[in-house]
């Protein structure tokens, strides 16, 4: 992983004696509400319904042990023990009191993490695909390129306060993991005919409000213009956005309006420009960069054997584990999704645990997911079980990864002051109807997603099955979404009908389920089962 250097190191401290200046001149009044939140919500500090809340940046997913241990100590000490993995690969805490928010941010400077640019009008955190640098299926590992764009966009003064958030994802293989399609910006690192290693570019995804799925907008750019290409499409945007409309300035609204070839023009001619500059990145920085993600010493030799003789450990390795490309090593992905308990929380003796996992058994190698969990990417088949064991006696063993209750679930209204409805309730209670492991393993393959707003911090536009929280005259209805996904074949769930309790939304969820276990083909999944039968296949299930 990406070790700072020397002006990194000065960066992040700086911001952090600025912050606690900042901090303090809010505290003894001279700055006002008003005046103090575009500075704290540089520093990924939000003020939530009961407290602060802090979002700590994980760029492309990947950290260490240290790092861990560090987090579970903010756990500890700042918060109520514990800390929220979200769909961004971040980590959010939700009891912060502003007068100890700077020591926070002091001590995660002491292990090259920082909340910059976690929330605001700012590139946000570069996301990557979890299994990067372990994948059997990718071309080459896509986080050097993602911390490229990291280094050039954090501080950058002209992309430094934009219209509205801009989120990036880079993935390297056929399969997406990080939901591509549902960026600003997003790139696939690809091979074109002639052998030559490019980039596939996509832009003008995003949910909330008004959900779009990216257009492909470059078939291929080769690896050398992406940063005048990237700067192409953020001045296109940055030129044209509606800065007199809060809900018209994402670049998605842009996109859109243009029409994806007027918009694809622009970017172009602007790229033009860019190129007769001559300046984009030199090979010896990237170079510089990629040796940080240098393989592990990966030991030869190893056994593919599994024994599987303990069928709770079996069943945990079927579906906990994916493919690596080094002979005799498997990822493991480690759910957060215990039944019953909030998706995406960890405790800190758990992060601790995690931490010794990965020092001891993953090249010191932790990745968190867009979808809420944390993975361990070199694992040796030898060792899988003894993982397992420590994972299940720490209450992290779950088998359910992509199941009914490997639920994404936004904070909703039990923290968060935009909410209109909770969304932890209703997803306790949906892993709790279907706590059944034998019960799970039929239905297969179900990605649920739940979000508390129209903001989409749940990302319920992607799920197989989406709920979204709404206010109805001041009470809290949740309206069913089928049809959404977010991996290679992008789609928008649509909205069933009218609007469910609490209780009804969780009943109707079950219908649906039910109906498709009733129709589905051998070997379906229920996206694909919704594919074929449409809406009309399950609408009069759920409604009756």
């Amino acid at each position: 992983m990406y070790k700072y250097d020397q002006y990194d190191r000065a960066m992040v401290q700086a911001r952090v004696e600025e912050f606690r200046d900042q901090a303090r001149r809010r505290i003894e009044g001279k700055l006002t509400d008003d005046q103090f939140k575009p500075l704290r919500l540089k520093n990924g500090l939000y003020l939530q319904l009961h407290a602060y809340m802090l979002r700590v940046a994980i760029p492309y997913g990947t950290f260490n042990g240290a790092q861990m241990r560090k987090l579970a100590h903010i756990a500890r000490v700042y918060d109520r023990g514990y800390g929220h993995f979200t769909t961004r690969q971040n980590i959010q805490y939700n009891w912060i009191k502003l007068e100890e928010a700077a020591d926070l941010l002091g001590e995660l400077a002491d292990v090259e993490m920082h909340a910059i640019q976690t929330s605001g009008e700012s590139i946000r955190n570069v996301s990557a695909d979890q299994y990067a640098g372990a994948a059997a299926d990718e071309i080459l590992d896509p986080r050097p390129w993602a911390e490229m764009i990291r280094q050039m966009t954090n501080f950058m003064p002209e992309f430094s306060y934009l219209p509205r958030k801009f989120k990036i994802a880079v993935i390297a293989s056929p399969i997406d993991r990080a939901a591509l399609r549902w960026h600003d910006f997003a790139l696939r690192i690809v091979k074109n005919d002639a052998g030559e290693i490019g980039f596939e570019v996509y832009a003008g995804g995003g949910m909330g409000r008004t959900p779009f799925i990216a257009y492909k907008i470059r078939e291929f750019l080769p690896t050398g213009q992406i940063l005048s290409y990237m700067q192409a499409v953020l001045r296109t945007w940055n030129r044209n956005a509606r800065r007199d409309n809060i809900h018209k300035q994402r670049m998605k609204i842009l996109v859109h309006e243009l029409g994806e070839d007027e918009f694809r023009r622009q970017v172009e001619e602007e790229f033009q420009h860019f190129l007769t500059l001559h300046q984009d990145f030199p090979q010896a920085e990237y170079d510089r960069i990629a040796a940080y993600f240098a393989p592990p010493a990966f030991e030869t030799g190893l056994s593919e054997e599994i024994d599987r003789s303990d069928p709770d450990f079996a069943l945990w390795v079927d579906r906990q584990t994916v493919a690596h490309k080094a002979p005799g090593y498997a990822i493991v992905n480690i759910s957060l999704k215990p039944i019953g308990q909030i998706p995406g929380d960890i405790s800190a003796d758990q992060m601790d645990l995690v931490a010794d996992l990965a020092e001891r058994y993953s090249f010191d190698d932790i990745r968190a997911t867009h979808a809420q969990n944390l993975v361990l990417p070199h694992v040796r088949k030898q060792d899988l079980h003894a993982v397992w064991t420590a994972l299940h006696e720490a209450g992290l063993g779950e088998a359910n990864l992509d199941l009914v209750t490997d639920i994404i679930a936004c904070p909703g209204l039990d923290y968060c002051s935009l909410a209109n409805a909770r969304s932890i309730p209703v997803a306790q209670k949906i892993s709790e109807r279907f706590a059944d492991p034998a019960r799970q393993q039929d239905v297969g393959e179900l990605k649920i997603k739940i979000s508390g707003c129209i903001n989409a911090c749940g990302h319920h536009h992607a799920g197989n099955i989406g709920i979204l929280g709404v206010d109805r005259k001041g009470t809290e209805s949740y309206q069913l979404l089928l049809g959404g996904s977010g991996d290679e074949v992008t789609t928008q769930a649509k909205i069933t009908g009218p609007g469910f309790d609490e209780a009804g939304v969780v009943d109707a969820l079950e219908r649906a389920v039910e109906r498709y276990r009733e129709i589905r083909e051998p070997g379906e999944k229920f996206i694909d089962t919704y594919r074929r039968v449409g809406m009309d296949g399950f609408k009069e299930a759920i409604y009756g």
